[in-house]
């Protein structure tokens, strides 16, 4: 199989879709690799490491495309990129198909591409392989950019995340306890911060509860507490996650104007649209902005600042499902219904509920098509 690793064309994306590392094993299982030059190189991995680890270095910006049975990408295909693609291919990536632009789907669908989100991929214990190390990379980077913030000469109250004696701890409040938030949760508790996270599952709070031998205070979502803790909390991280759709809005922008002056907000759920209501979408360069006093920071995709970190997590855990998918996706698709049920669309038809919902169309299910292609 060919398979076509482009350079990332977002301006703020810097992470690459797989490695050297992954690379060697796919060429020596026997398949024709093509990188993108320079594909690499804001996650510091040269077209050399690439042209030693067996692939091919391709000049031309759509040749990883037009080759391509499978495209490995990091994030969404954009629109001009997506007629670069042959008909019927496959493309894996982060997709976050529950807010894209419309007629970037329907593109999408009349290509006639099999379209798979990392984010959607599960396993055997039913959790998400490919999404859960980004998540925890969110997580504990979260705690470090709030960190930033919170001093005076970025704009916040001039508290240090941290326990200095005779000092009262800063409060740190934590929303969801899933990836995202025991990471951020177990990074601010080393840091000495006083940490309170909120969920609407006992169970995730009772892990988490135990990850941390009770150092954090956990309680169940209500508005009464969520109208307390954000008045009292120097740090809010939304780590809000509902697989496939919008993240909900838990914060309202009336608990916003009740927070400390300079207190401040990331959202790491920005990339399925933010779960506070006075969110919106920054970029790395200008990363954060101020309502009500209140310092946001809502970078999308905010493990590219951490590009090789997060390049090599992301390969490592994608590469048990790229190797499999290099050997054919319908028998890939259909010896794991935990990967069948990361496709979003399969050649040209809607395959996931949430999306085929919101744009009113059919609903295939992936392991019935196969299923039918098998008989044909």
């Amino acid at each position: 199989m060919v398979i076509g690793i482009p350079r990332e064309t977002h301006r703020t994306e810097h992470r690459v879709g797989l490695n050297p590392f992954v690379v060697r094993r796919l060429v020596r299982d026997g398949h024709a690799v093509f990188v993108e030059s320079r594909a690499g190189e804001d996650a510091h991995f040269a077209d050399e490491d690439y042209r030693r680890a067996g692939a091919r270095i391709a000049y031309a910006a759509d040749e990883p495309y037009r080759r391509a049975d499978l495209l490995c990408r990091v994030g969404r295909l954009e629109s001009d990129e997506i007629d670069l693609l042959a008909p019927g291919a496959t493309v894996c990536g982060f997709q976050h198909l529950a807010v894209a632009p419309r007629p970037v789907i329907e593109r999408l669908l009349a290509h006639r591409l099999t379209v798979i989100g990392y984010e959607r991929i599960r396993d055997a214990r039913g959790e998400r392989p490919v999404l859960v190390p980004q998540s925890e990379i969110g997580g504990r980077l979260a705690v470090q950019i709030a960190a930033h913030y919170l001093q005076s000469g970025a704009g916040g109250r001039g508290v240090l995340l941290g326990n200095v004696p005779g000092v009262p701890p800063p409060t740190v409040v934590i929303l969801g306890a899933g990836t995202v938030g025991r990471a951020a949760a177990r990074q601010a508790l080393a840091s000495g911060a006083h940490v309170i996270v909120l969920d609407e599952d006992l169970h995730k709070l009772s892990v988490l509860s135990r990850e941390v031998d009770d150092r954090a205070a956990t309680a169940l979502v209500a508005e009464d507490r969520l109208r307390h803790y954000t008045r009292i909390a120097d740090v809010l991280i939304g780590a809000v996650h509902v697989p496939g759709e919008r993240a909900p809005y838990v914060v309202s922008e009336e608990m916003v104007q009740s927070m400390k002056p300079g207190s401040v907000i990331v959202d790491v759920a920005i990339d399925q649209g933010g779960c506070v209501e006075t969110s919106r979408p920054t970029t790395p360069d200008e990363p954060t902005f101020v309502r009500h006093g209140v310092v946001h920071y809502c970078v999308p995709n905010m493990t590219a600042n951490v590009a090789r970190t997060a390049s090599r997590a992301l390969a490592n855990a994608a590469l048990p499902f790229v190797l499999a998918l290099a050997t054919g996706p319908s028998r890939a698709l259909a010896d794991d219904p935990g990967l069948a049920e990361g496709v979003l669309l399969y050649h040209g038809e809607v395959a996931d509920p949430v999306l085929g919902r919101r744009l009113g169309v059919p609903v295939v299910r992936v392991l019935d098509r196969l299923a039918e292609e098998n008989r044909a």
